[in-house]
């Protein structure tokens, strides 16, 4: 007698395909080179210190005050110069831009002097009066020279070399912030100063 046939194996199933279960994960590999973008760009803007924390001068703001002594011993304070225009120059003798732009700087004085324009000029020569004095009786400079050989104007300002000039109105507000040597006679740079005299005072 014959015993049942017994059934035939059944054939094993094909082993799963990875992204027959994972339909997801082909998207995600390519999302996320672009969320790591996203997330270094987010990082940057929320570490990133705004310009009021960093302590620079910001254009509309007023000018942080100080005082510093001149040539001559006298001390003269930025914010007793409230209700005049000022053209603020951070400068040094070993500068060659600064060389090159102190004529400028001293027709601009004699020019617009008489008008209300106050200049004052800020060296930052460690040396102090030693290597100043002798400049300025070189190039016949007749503005004020505060000295500063301390560095408070760049801890102050973040000054980040020389020169930087700094133009305040009469309000005392920061206008305009120039970094590099410029020509103060220029027309363009006249018509700023001359529309600043012009304003109404305080």
């Amino acid at each position: 007698m014959k015993s049942p046939a017994s059934p035939p194996p059944s054939e094993p199933s094909p082993p799963a395909t990875p992204g027959a279960k994972r339909p997801w994960a082909l998207p995600v590999l390519w999302m996320t080179p672009a969320l790591f973008v996203a997330a270094v760009i987010l990082y940057g803007l929320l570490t990133k210190p705004s310009p009021q924390r960093d302590g620079s001068p910001q254009v509309g703001q007023p000018l942080a005050d100080f005082t510093l002594a001149t040539l001559q011993g006298q001390s003269v304070q930025l914010s007793a110069l409230r209700g005049a225009v000022v053209f603020l120059n951070v400068w040094a003798t070993w500068c060659p831009p600064c060389i090159d732009e102190m004529p400028s700087i001293q027709r601009l004085y004699e020019r617009l002097q008489p008008r209300g324009l106050r200049v004052v000029t800020v060296s930052i020569d460690a040396l102090g009066p030693q290597v100043v004095a002798p400049f300025v009786r070189k190039y016949q400079l007749t503005f004020p020279v505060l000295l500063d050989p301390q560095g408070t104007i760049e801890r102050l300002y973040r000054t980040s070399g020389v020169p930087e000039s700094f133009i305040v109105d009469k309000q005392g507000r920061l206008v305009e912030k120039v970094i590099g040597p410029r020509d103060w006679e220029h027309p363009q740079m006249l018509a700023m100063f001359e529309r600043l005299l012009a304003a109404a005072s305080p």
